[in-house]
């Protein structure tokens, strides 16, 4: 037998599995039915394991045994997410409100001080709309959340340097819809207040992840760094000390406080970009959201990721990105942040939003909003 006859006999098996696979979806539908109309869940946990267990039984090979289940289980994923397409797609749609624009906004809430990173993102976003400074990013959810102030600019991932982990940590403790994102070019320097040159540098402040940015000209120039709330906080502390110490800062920062700028450029890699995210209390949805970022937790059993993932295969909605976070809860569990591509005002993405909420342990929708991972 040649390799074609193979593929040949490969590609009628291909036909029945797919003719049979049809018939299976068609019987699946009609139990969503018989469920919806006597009220009964769509997952049941007791019925997969009996399936699972009966299909490993049946297996012949033991070297496929595990093969079995996992084609089995990926078919039933794929069952189950068509029959809660089938029983939601009567219910209440997920309440938001339609904006057109941000011109509602008063007040801006951002880490930092005049000349963050912050800063340029919030204009880019709002223009000359008066910003109010805080001292913490957790300071900004919580005016956002008490209605302080209209809106909040939040960074959330570096190009270089990966997430800023104290931004994801947050967003579970605090009640915000994001509203958009924005990406900055960062134009690192390092700036002095002092007339001094590199090898005098006692040492170096900045944000952490400003200093994970510029690890390796610190390196190189064998600086010592110290961690410091913002960029811009850092600049104005060295502005106003005595000491041989210096900043990484933007150079729009530095000009501003009347710092000598020593080494432009000096991050990683360039260009460098930040994204930051827009935060609002309410469920706003700008006209061109594309993206929908939730939190959730899934059990720590074996396949548990890949099943959640196979939910949104079967819906045909591509995922951006995935970030764990530990729960810190004493357990080695840990809490996904998932962005899906998604309009959120189309049936099929609400279906599965809201089956996501019914099954998972914990699950929030943290918005939907346009996209700007590039800048």
């Amino acid at each position: 037998m040649d390799l074609n006859e193979l593929r040949k006999g490969i590609d009628e098996i291909d036909s029945q599995i797919l003719e049979l696979f049809e018939n299976r979806m068609e019987l699946c539908k009609n139990v969503a039915l018989y469920k919806k109309e006597n009220n009964l869940p769509v997952f049941q946990s007791g019925r997969e394991t009996q399936i699972i267990e009966k299909v490993r039984n049946k297996t012949k090979n033991p070297a496929l045994k595990n093969g079995t289940s996992a084609l089995f289980t990926a078919i039933m994923d794929i069952s189950k997410y068509l029959q809660q397409q089938e029983i939601m797609k009567d219910e209440p749609d997920i309440a938001f409100t339609s904006i057109e624009n941000l011109e509602d906004a008063g007040k801006i809430g951002c880490q930092g001080t005049s000349g963050a990173n912050s800063e340029t993102a919030s204009i880019m976003v709002f223009g000359d709309k008066p910003i109010t400074f805080y001292q913490t990013f957790e300071d900004v959810f919580r005016a956002v959340e008490n209605g302080e102030v209209d809106y909040g600019i939040i960074p959330v991932q570096n190009s270089t340097a990966g997430s800023v982990t104290p931004a994801y940590d947050l967003m579970r403790k605090y009640d915000f819809h994001i509203v958009r994102s924005v990406c900055v070019e960062i134009t690192n320097c390092l700036a002095v207040r002092n007339d001094i040159e590199i090898p005098d540098i006692k040492c170096v402040f900045s944000h952490p992840q400003a200093l994970s940015q510029c690890s390796d000209f610190l390196e190189k120039n064998n600086l010592k760094a110290q961690q410091y709330g913002n960029t811009a906080t850092a600049a104005k502390f060295i502005s106003e000390s005595d000491e041989d110490f210096a900043v990484i800062c933007s150079e729009e920062c530095a000009l501003n406080l009347g710092l000598k700028i020593l080494a432009k450029g000096i991050s990683n890699f360039v260009p460098n970009y930040t994204k930051f995210i827009c935060i609002s209390k309410d469920f706003k949805v700008l006209p061109d959201a594309d993206t929908i970022s939730v939190i959730l937790n899934i059990s720590n059993t074996t396949g548990s990721l890949y099943r959640l993932l196979a939910k949104f295969l079967a819906g045909g909605m591509n995922l951006d990105r995935i970030e764990s976070r530990p729960i810190k809860n004493g357990s080695f569990d840990a809490m996904f942040y998932l962005n899906f591509k998604g309009n959120i005002r189309e049936k099929n993405v609400q279906n599965l939003i809201k089956g996501l909420e019914n099954e998972l342990e914990y699950f929030k929708l943290l918005g939907a909003y346009k996209d700007y991972s590039e800048a």
